[in-house]
């Protein structure tokens, strides 16, 4: 659970950060929180977890202060029970507060303090404009969370190429990009590797720069023709190797679809300077 665990509600009550983690079916709430909230000595932040039942607590692994930590959280259940044998004037209220809120938000979606709403009720202006700022706040979330999804796939993406041992020829690289989001064909992209300095130009056109080679970027396969005549052809195909697939994958995803011209790397062609 812990990969998925994240902060769902956050708001100041009576004076504190409160938080809401997990889903609204199951929230969960840092012990560590709650310690603060009831003004408990938090070195002893494991006595309080004590005195609840096993089903009612659990450790999970956020982050904090920049690290992965394992902390202990505790359910609905749990936190109402640690509330209810604190003898802190504020652990009655807090306890009240809290099951308001949870009550609003599973029945309406959200909750909305005593004074919000009489100010909804006596300016809709008040009212249109904070129900604006919810449908923006969730918009912002939501793409977000798209994007994290996007990137675990992309990331994915890239480690199954690692995983093979093909080299590939460029026309089927093009077809890689656009899985992964890049709508980009075939002769398009040799253009785009051309401009860029990975591959040559001019007489020897599309034949891989001995920078791009050296990187391990690309191949060369060779192909020999003998014509009726007599006469033998070599042909020079590049091909992408997993470390090159890989490579422009990467390369795409960071400039998410932007396939202009950058930094172009110039390569003299000898064989058509001639």
């Amino acid at each position: 659970m812990s990969d998925d665990l994240k902060v769902i509600e956050q708001r100041d009550l009576l004076g504190n950060d409160f938080r809401i983690y997990g889903d609204m079916e199951n929230p969960l709430f840092l012990a560590k929180d709650v310690a603060e909230w009831i003004d408990y000595d938090p070195s002893k932040v494991n006595e309080m977890v004590a005195m609840v039942d096993d089903n009612e607590k659990l450790t999970e692994t956020i982050s904090w202060s920049g690290q992965g930590r394992k902390m202990w959280f505790l359910t609905e259940d749990g936190l109402y029970e640690v509330l209810l044998q604190s003898r802190k004037p504020n652990a009655k209220e807090f306890k009240r507060q809290v099951k308001q809120i949870l009550k609003d938000i599973r029945r309406h979606g959200l909750y909305v303090t005593d004074t919000a709403l009489e100010n909804m009720l006596t300016s809709p202006d008040f009212g249109i404009r904070l129900l604006n700022e919810i449908k923006l706040e969730r918009e912002t979330i939501s793409r977000l969370e798209q994007k994290i999804e996007e990137d675990k796939s992309k990331v994915a993406f890239a480690k199954a190429i690692e995983a093979t041992n093909d080299t590939i020829y460029v026309g089927d690289l093009a077809k890689l990009l656009k899985k992964n989001g890049t709508d980009i064909g075939q002769a398009r992209l040799f253009e785009w590797l051309r401009q860029n300095g990975y591959l040559m130009t001019g007489f020897s056109k599309n034949t891989p720069i001995q920078r791009s080679i050296e990187m391990g970027l690309f191949d060369v396969k060779e192909d020999v023709f003998t014509f009726p005549n007599g006469d033998v052809r070599i042909s020079k195909t590049p091909m992408v190797t997993v470390k090159g697939q890989t490579y422009f994958i990467n390369l795409f995803a960071k400039k998410e679809g932007d396939i202009r011209r950058s930094e172009p790397t110039v390569e003299v062609d000898i064989n058509n300077a001639r």
